[in-house]
């Protein structure tokens, strides 16, 4: 059984930046890893996720080129770095642990959320 809990979030003004973190209890060496968000009123989706072995990750259109995915194995741990805040990335933000491969990304387990406000 994976948990995980994410940290990191706050507010911060358009164009800044900010960090999210998930921490894993239990291993996730083998999983692939993500960051979905969800805007108030809105459906969860997928902004980012990373192999099982860190050297390769996909993005949304919305964020690639200002948020990176990031994952530190040893100390069990999953980032996303998030430059150029826009307000619309304002959300709750959410790390999962997948199943199978990283480019079909099948969520297993959740975090509980971490919310983000970007001001304008």
């Amino acid at each position: 059984q994976v948990q995980l809990v994410e940290s990191g979030g706050g507010l911060v003004q358009a164009g800044g930046s900010l960090r999210v973190a998930c921490s894993a209890s239990g291993s996730i060496s083998s999983n692939a890893m993500a960051w979905y968000r969800q805007a108030p009123g809105k459906q969860r989706e997928l902004v980012a996720r990373i192999a099982s072995s860190g050297g390769s990750a996909i993005y949304d259109s919305s964020v690639r080129g200002r948020f990176t995915i990031s994952r530190d194995k040893a100390k069990n741990m999953v980032y996303l770095q998030m430059n150029n805040l826009k307000p619309e990335d304002t959300g709750d933000y959410y790390c999962a642990a997948g199943t199978g491969d990283f480019v079909i990304f099948s969520p297993q387990y959740w975090g509980q959320g971490t919310q983000v406000t970007v001001s304008s």
